[in-house]
């Protein structure tokens, strides 16, 4: 009996065995993929659940999400503490009154053809042309005790000019709390701007501006100030020896 039974326990014995290493290289039945492509992949293989048309949405679209940035005014208050350069962009630019830029205009005065004339009540400086014309720019002048009059000579001719400070001015600005530097090199930043023309022997002369929305207005200690274009455009109109009439 023992010996009939023999073959069937061997039989069982090895149905029971564990996985031996060949068996990792038996092929696996192929995964048999649903037609319904839109579904998620889990949901694509055969004998998968059954999913309900709700739940498959609700896995198929992605929620909303909130906004996470919400659009703020600028607040003013704020911008003092960004560096310059960033307080440039942020602030609104200041706007010149139009009459203050350049144009042409009847002239019927005594000077000559290629005089400069600067009106210092009206804050104009004319390039006298032909012809009973004028070209007219608005310009920055004097402040209160800072006022002169007079007739020089376009001594020199500069561009992006160097800028020292007259010690009068360094002390003048000292005493009121402000601190100039003895020296600042010509460019972008420079309060002489663009351009000069030296008058005469003075410490004065016709220059551009880092602070162009000052145009019209009593504001220098004596130069003539004008928007970076606008003295541009004059320096290449008026040769070394043009005389200059402040009035």
């Amino acid at each position: 009996m023992f010996k009939r039974l023999l073959p069937l326990i061997a039989a069982a014995m090895l149905a029971a065995a564990p996985a031996q290493a060949n068996d990792r290289y038996v092929e696996r039945p192929p995964v048999v993929v649903s037609p319904d492509l839109s579904a998620p992949w889990v949901l694509q293989l055969q004998g998968a659940p059954r999913v309900s048309p709700a739940a498959r949405r609700a896995v198929q679209q992605p929620r909303q999400r909130k906004a996470l940035v919400r659009q703020v005014a600028p607040d003013p208050t704020r911008t003092a503490a960004l560096p310059r350069t960033a307080r440039r962009a942020v602030a609104a630019p200041k706007q010149i009154n139009p009459i203050y830029l350049p144009q042409e205009v009847a002239y019927d005065g005594p000077e000559k053809p290629g005089t400069i004339v600067v009106d210092t009540r009206q804050n104009f400086l004319y390039l006298v042309q032909k012809n009973g014309k004028a070209r007219r720019y608005g310009v920055g002048t004097g402040k209160p005790g800072f006022e002169w009059a007079g007739t020089h000579k376009v001594t020199e001719k500069r561009e992006w000019p160097d800028w020292r400070p007259p010690a009068a001015m360094i002390k003048r600005e000292a005493a009121n709390g402000k601190y100039l530097p003895t020296f600042v090199a010509g460019g972008i930043d420079n309060p002489l701007g663009a351009r000069a023309l030296y008058l005469g022997t003075t410490e004065y002369r016709i220059h551009g501006t880092n602070q162009p929305w000052t145009i019209g207005g009593a504001v220098s200690s004596g130069c003539i100030r004008m928007r970076n274009e606008d003295v541009v455009d004059l320096y290449e109109r008026v040769p070394v020896g043009t005389t200059v009439i402040v009035m």
